[in-house]
């Protein structure tokens, strides 16, 4: 092709190019209806309140919520604010749920298993004795349909849940006697919520609710003869490594515990759109910043033990193959007797088993050699 042919086709293509471009927004702007924006009314501004369960200003919890209520504040330019209470502070730790669900507050931050009483299926939306990860658990619920039963079994309470956070892995507690066989639990009286407690109570133990201010100080007069709380970095913070003997791994009873961030319904439905689009990112940001704080800090924390020889344990085989078909029992009776309890847990044994074909492979050993 000479010189001036090659000009000659650029230059065609250029003008075909740009009638093309040109032709591509016309359809954009001309066969799509516009995008709906919010009438927006920036003299309208909103104050609410959050409770939480959690110790006032405790490290990653607490602090999560201020970073929570920081960005809505900075996103809605101050249009909407949230001031963050402790547990107690405002209301007893565990009245939070009450107080969202009557409207006395507008938003609280907890986890599903402390209203089990109240509602027996959140306990799964919580966490599962033997279950999943943190990462397959905000699969479960964001992507994978579980977000829409939640909803459904808090809605008589005039609550919206969503995921404000994750623990990720938990540690399996602090006892202050040996845990060789499952002889050990009998007798035992150890701070265990949720479904993990009602497993203590099948193989002989005595769990037991108290609220995590409450924790070190119960602990040390034995008033309970174990605790478990979060991990390596808010156990060492809570200081239980001084009066408790063994620390334990792994947490059996928590593998990926999910914190909720739930709303009065009626409260949140005042809010204009953009409003609720704000504090529906700011809590998706929240719940990734929690998970990836307690990693970083649990691994410092860790090594922290370590170097100061905390005596460190490892559930055996033993103790860990009747706590798990203690946990299948006490699943079945729970689904067996509770129609809520049933449903919510037969669609997370569904996501579970395609979920088990997937991770197999892309994070099982040997699956390179994984057959499909």
């Amino acid at each position: 092709m000479s010189e001036q042919n090659r000009r000659k086709f650029i230059k065609a293509g250029s003008l075909a190019l740009a009638a093309g471009v040109t032709g591509a927004f016309a359809s954009c702007t001309t066969e799509k209806s516009p995008i709906e924006t919010p009438n927006i009314n920036f003299n309208n501004n909103y104050q609410w309140k959050m409770v939480t369960t959690w110790p006032p200003n405790f490290p990653v919890l607490g602090e999560g919520c201020k970073l929570l209520a920081k960005w809505v504040e900075q996103m809605s330019g101050g249009r909407l604010k949230i001031e963050v209470y402790g547990g107690g502070e405002l209301i007893p730790s565990l009245e939070c749920f009450d107080a969202v669900s009557h409207g006395a507050v507008e938003m609280m931050s907890g986890s599903g298993y402390y209203w089990a009483g109240k509602i027996p299926a959140a306990a799964f939306f919580s966490s599962i004795p033997f279950g999943v990860s943190a990462q397959q658990m905000n699969t479960w619920i964001l992507n994978a349909g579980g977000q829409k039963l939640w909803e459904e079994i808090y809605a008589p309470f005039n609550l919206i849940p969503l995921p404000g956070g994750n623990t990720g892995q938990q540690a399996g507690g602090w006892y202050n006697k040996e845990i060789n066989t499952i002889e050990d639990y009998k007798g035992l009286k150890i701070r265990m919520p949720g479904i993990g407690g009602k497993v203590i109570n099948k193989v002989g133990g005595t769990s037991v609710l108290v609220a995590g201010g409450e924790l070190f100080t119960n602990l040390e007069r034995g008033v309970i003869d174990a605790t478990e709380w979060i991990g390596p970095y808010h156990d060492y913070k809570m200081g239980f490594h001084r009066v408790a003997k063994h620390y334990y791994f792994p947490g059996w009873h928590e593998p990926g515990t999910v914190l909720e961030m739930a709303m009065n319904k009626d409260k949140y439905n005042e809010l204009p759109k953009d409003l609720q689009e704000i504090l529906y990112a700011a809590i998706m940001r929240l719940n990734q910043w929690m998970l990836l704080e307690f990693d970083a800090q649990n691994a410092i924390y860790l090594q922290k033990m370590i170097d100061e020889g905390v005596d460190i344990r490892a559930f055996s085989p033993e103790v860990l193959a009747p706590l798990r078909q203690a946990s299948k029992e006490v699943i079945t009776e729970m689904i067996d007797t509770d129609p809520q309890s049933k449903k919510v847990y037969e669609h997370f044994q569904a996501y579970r088993k395609k979920a088990e074909v997937w991770s197999k492979v892309s994070e099982g050993k040997g699956a390179s050699s994984f057959k499909v």
